[in-house]
């Protein structure tokens, strides 16, 4: 901590003196905000840090060691820092000796439970170094090597800057090839820990460079990609005096002390770099320790930076200005980031005071609710109050199906891939599923109404496209039999048979799967018309037993609608698989009438062929059968004029051959086949049409529509039952009151702190104005 020179005056030495107290009121209050913020889970306003960045031994551990004035980190070659390691000092001037504190939050996944046992008190430095080093040992054996948990420890110094600094581990740049895949995943991983680190606006970067040549951007090119123009970050280039060594001439010192714009645009921290060394060397009592004491290492940091001076000026055969002397060295590094830091922590101040007064009428607000519920824990008002969070509940439930955007998609939306997940396909026998694609809005996020209209699009453009199952020839002849009365074959009724038993098995499943889906997408209004309850201010806490009971008595008023639903269009389905009625099922009589025709020009050769090819037959057999004589003159003329072929008569002709091979003959001909076909999916077609609308106007009328008018009713009825019955049934009085009153207790706690928090602050800025006034 840097002290006023002799040379100020009485006057001016009083008004550093107050800067020095109001920076540590300051940093104390802002301590005991970001301690509040953390216990209450808000967010506090952002503390300004340092984040150090480099690659593997730039220096950065003995950089952040030299700029705390003590030694505490595991430092040396390859991969030391494996996690990072946030250190909050504190100037302290009655420290005399390092104070620390490992705090809680500082866990290690596995070792979390170990490590609960010396957070949160203080420890020696040696125990803080041996600690980081276990940690740094574990992590090089785990799989994963590095963790971005930070370790936390806090500093009270007489020799430490009031800074926030976190060291983060080291960038590496692995080698090209496969066989360095293990070490080029490493870097990645510690790539984007870095980068976590430093994307936080607050912060400032601490961009360490181990060249002596600013074209080469090994660390700035990992920085940039979070602070493009180096607004808020500081470039240090570290290991001076090992660079000073490799200048021949001292235009090359020039251009490495005042580095070209072209190199280093844009607005940099501090406009140049820092330079600093940092003496090798480690304090302890072993033989390998060079220095015995924090204060011996002090004074070689301090002997370091005199001799960078003297190197540099007889490089260049000049003495340096006092800009240049100001940026070189540990200590000159160290007074611009506290300088820097506390301007930060000082305009944040006007921005804090309004923050903590949101806060304390936040705070005012819940206490004063906790204080009227607890006021209202009386049998009437209970039940008022059950009342009208029936009605809130019910009205946001019913604004779900008529369609709304308050709820967030995000957290309540499904895509049609979520709700065939969670509540079921619409498939068949054949496992037929309508791709994505032709759905609309299936990639879109819905709930309540939307979502319902979406499931019932899905079953109508799933059962419309179904076709007719495959029939086999054995099927045909399976279901032929054999009349009451004759032994012909009536295709028709074979035709009915086989319609009816197609249609039955192919949508009886579709039929439970709509009901399945559409019931779990009612079940789902539950949780939302929840979250936009608390979202409108209801305290849905102090209504778990009621929201609870609501839910049981919507589940079963759900499932049993949806069970009555489902049966009565399982009896319509019956009934139009049990009997079939032409003016129902034969919808599309144009499509049959063309095919019939088709049919009969099909035939007409092959009748015509087996007519001529069997006319000696059939007078034979006239010869055998009837007598010429006994004939009507009549049918002789007729007979002549069927050789005159008439059309009436051919017509008749062609109806016998078609009799013939059909009724009045068993063997399947592929005409019979491709009759019965015919007839089988014209019957199926309008049983399909026809179990479409019935089970969507259905579903609509006796589940949707129950949910909207008789739901209330139900739901006011079984409320005024459990009134009658008990009220501990919907509200635990006893638990409410308990909660109710630790509520109040921790409410009024964090009134007082946060009370406490904005005086101080209002204090502060007041004190840091006159002070302004004053320079």
């Amino acid at each position: 901590m840097a002290t006023p020179p002799e040379s100020l005056s009485p006057a001016a030495a009083a008004v550093e003196d107050d800067w020095e107290e109001a920076r540590g009121l300051l940093y104390e209050a802002y301590n005991e905000l970001q301690g509040l913020a953390a216990e209450l889970g808000g967010a506090a306003a952002p503390a300004p840090a340092v984040v150090v960045v480099g690659h593997q031994t730039d220096g950065k551990s003995a950089l952040v060691e030299a700029l705390m004035g003590f030694q505490f980190n595991h430092v040396g070659g390859g991969t030391k820092t494996r996690r990072p390691v946030a250190l909050h000092l504190r100037f302290n001037p009655r420290c005399h000796v390092p104070r620390c504190r490992l705090l809680a939050g500082s866990g290690a996944g596995d070792d979390e439970d170990e490590e609960a046992g010396v957070a949160g008190r203080a420890m020696p430095l040696a125990d803080i170094q041996a600690y980081i080093e276990a940690e740094n040992m574990r992590l090089e054996n785990d799989p994963s090597q590095f963790s971005e948990k930070e370790i936390i420890i806090r500093i009270e110094y007489k020799h430490c800057p009031n800074l926030t600094i976190i060291d983060t581990p080291g960038l590496i740049l692995p080698a090209p090839g496969r066989k360095n895949r293990v070490l080029q995943s490493q870097a990645c991983a510690v790539e984007t820990l870095v980068r976590a680190k430093i994307k936080h606006k607050e912060t400032i970067i601490l961009c360490l460079e181990d060249c002596s040549d600013w074209s080469n951007a090994t660390t700035r090119r990992v920085v940039m990609q979070v602070d493009p123009d180096l607004a808020r970050t500081v470039l240090v280039s570290t290991k001076l005096d090992t660079k000073i060594l490799q200048f021949a001439r001292a235009s090359d010192v020039e251009v490495f002390l005042h580095p070209p714009t072209c190199v280093l645009d844009g607005s940099l921290l501090g406009d140049y770099p820092f330079f600093t060394s940092v003496p090798s060397g480690r304090v302890g009592s072993c033989h390998e320790a060079v220095f015995r004491s924090n204060e011996e290492f002090k004074k070689a940091i301090s002997l370091r930076e005199l001799e960078d001076v003297a190197s540099l000026e007889d490089k260049l055969g000049r003495g340096l200005t006092k800009e240049e002397k100001n940026r070189i060295g540990v200590s000159n590094l160290r007074l611009f980031l506290e300088e820097l830091l506390r301007k930060r922590y000082i305009e944040s101040v006007p921005l804090i005071i309004p923050l903590l007064e949101k806060e304390h009428r936040g705070a005012t607000r819940k206490l004063r609710e906790v204080n009227q519920e607890i006021s209202d824990l009386d049998e009437a008002k209970m039940k008022e109050k059950a009342r009208l969070f029936h009605d809130s509940f019910l009205s946001k439930l019913s604004l779900l199906l008529k369609g709304m955007v308050v709820a967030p998609p995000d957290r309540f939306g499904e895509t049609l891939i979520n709700e065939r997940i969670n509540g079921g396909t619409f498939t068949g026998s054949e496992n037929f599923l309508i791709p994505n694609k032709l759905m609309p809005n299936a990639g879109m996020r819905l709930y309540g109404g939307a979502q319902y209209h979406r499931a019932m699009a899905e079953f109508r453009l799933v059962v419309g496209s179904i076709k007719c199952p495959p029939i086999t020839r054995e099927e045909i002849v399976n279901a032929c039999g054999v009349e009451d009365i004759h032994d012909g074959t009536n295709y028709s009724r074979t035709a009915c048979v086989l319609a009816v038993a197609k249609a039955r098995d192919t949508f009886e499943p579709y039929l439970h799967q709509l009901g399945f889906r559409l019931l779990y997408i009612m079940k789902r209004l539950i949780p939302i018309s929840a979250f936009l309850l608390e979202k409108d201010g209801e305290n849905c806490s102090s209504h778990d037993v009621l929201v609870k009971r609501v839910k049981a008595a919507f589940d079963r008023f759900a499932e049993s609608t949806e069970q009555s639903c489902r049966e009565r269009c399982m009896e319509d389905l019956v009934s139009t698989t049990r009997y079939v009625t032409w003016s129902l099922h034969n919808k599309n009589r144009a499509g049959l009438r063309h095919f019939f025709d088709s049919f009969v020009a099909q035939e007409q050769l092959s009748v015509n062929t087996l007519t001529a090819h069997s006319t000696g037959l059939h007078e034979q057999s006239s010869g055998l059968n009837d007598n010429k004589q006994d004939r009507p003159k009549g049918d002789f003329k007729s007979s002549n004029s069927s050789e005159s072929n008439s059309p009436t008569v051919a017509s008749e002709t062609r109806l016998v051959d078609l009799l013939d091979s059909t009724l009045w003959n068993r063997r399947l001909a592929p005409s019979s086949e491709r009759l019965v076909y015919a007839l089988v999916h014209q019957i199926f077609h309008g049983i399909k049409e026809h179990f479409l609308v019935t089970t969507e106007l259905k579903f609509n009328c006796f589940l949707l529509m129950p949910i909207v008018d008789k739901l209330p009713a139900l739901l006011r009825e079984d409320l005024e039952s459990a009134f009658e019955d008990d009220l501990d049934s919907i509200f635990d009085v006893t638990q409410l009151r308990h909660s109710l009153g630790q509520r109040k207790r921790d409410l009024e706690i964090e009134l007082k702190r946060i009370k406490r928090l904005k005086e101080k602050f209002a204090e502060i800025n007041k004190k840091l104005n006159s002070l302004q006034v004053r320079q």
